[in-house]
């Protein structure tokens, strides 16, 4: 048994360890999600009608989806408009939770207070919290303080466009820019997990790499682009995957409510054929993201 096992290959004892990592959510998916999914696929192409003994499948093959696609005329619109809004909070997200983490790897005082706070948005969205933001009893306050600076100019549209035109910038990228900094909350409340992940990054990065680097003479700036950011690029195409996920399947998604809305006000089948198609777009957008951005990604032998 020894023998064979001083025989594997570092490519084998690597592979070994990845199936390792993912098998307490294979044995999760298996054991919890599994028999659900396949439900849901019954549900998708049967209608269901409730019975004195619980409810019963009427078979209709195809029809959920295909009534999803071109008959239903919100579907398609509502899925489009989630897409768009996913393309521009996104890259939001990622760029932020980035520099923050640079920002908070540096060494100054009160490191430790600082890091506690920008991982307090992951706090923040925990259920119940995110129950009483929904209601409005907590941002109520908040909220009418922000109108109230951005009515008077002092955060947000005018004031950043005014700037903006000064710098004779296209009008599309000053919506954008716009856009973002009303966006500031919900960036900075989706940025938790991904800030952590780049600061583990950052601190696993070896500082031999920027001894090197000094002793040749490189500026922070060269240190940045030739180290720091390829030894973090496997973590940006991670978050990158996993913000997209999070904003299309997460408490927040307005699409999803909709949807659930619909299952069970409208038609459960065609609902749940609803979810299947879009479960299958976000598998598609996910697999898209991962086959681009990888040939951009550097990893270390």
């Amino acid at each position: 048994m020894k023998h064979s096992t001083r025989r594997l290959t570092l490519e084998r004892r690597r592979a070994v360890s990845g199936y390792l990592f993912t098998l307490p959510f294979t044995i999760g998916f298996l054991v919890l999600f599994l028999v659900p999914f396949i439900q849901s696929i019954a549900f998708s192409l049967s209608e269901l009608r409730i019975t004195s003994t619980g409810y019963q499948l009427d078979y209709l093959g195809l029809k959920n989806f295909h009534d999803a696609i071109l008959v239903q005329p919100d579907f398609n619109k509502k899925l489009i408009e989630e897409l768009g809004k996913m393309l521009r909070q996104v890259p939001l997200v990622i760029v932020f939770s980035f520099f923050a983490a640079v920002m908070l790897n540096e060494e100054f005082p009160g490191r430790s207070v600082a890091r506690t706070i920008f991982f307090l948005p992951v706090i923040m969205s925990s259920g119940v919290v995110f129950f009483m933001e929904k209601t409005d009893y907590i941002l109520q306050t908040v909220a009418a303080g922000t109108q109230a600076a951005v009515a008077e100019g002092l955060v947000g549209g005018s004031a950043i466009r005014a700037f903006l035109w000064q710098l004779k910038l296209p009008e599309w990228f000053m919506s954008y820019i716009v856009s973002a900094v009303d966006n500031i909350p919900v960036v900075i409340r989706s940025s938790g997990i991904q800030i952590l992940i780049f600061l583990a990054g950052l601190q696993s990065i070896p500082g031999s790499l920027y001894e090197a680097a000094d002793v040749e003479g490189c500026t922070r700036w060269e240190r940045f682009w030739l180290i720091t950011f390829p030894m973090l690029s496997p973590l940006v195409m991670t978050n990158l995957v996993y913000t997209i996920i999070d904003f299309l399947t997460g408490r927040q998604s307005e699409f999803l409510s909709w949807i659930q809305d619909f299952t069970f006000r409208a038609s459960y089948g065609m609902g749940t054929a609803m979810a299947l198609l879009y479960f299958l777009a976000v598998g598609i957008i996910v697999a898209i993201v991962v086959s681009i951005v990888s040939k951009w990604v550097f990893y270390q032998e």
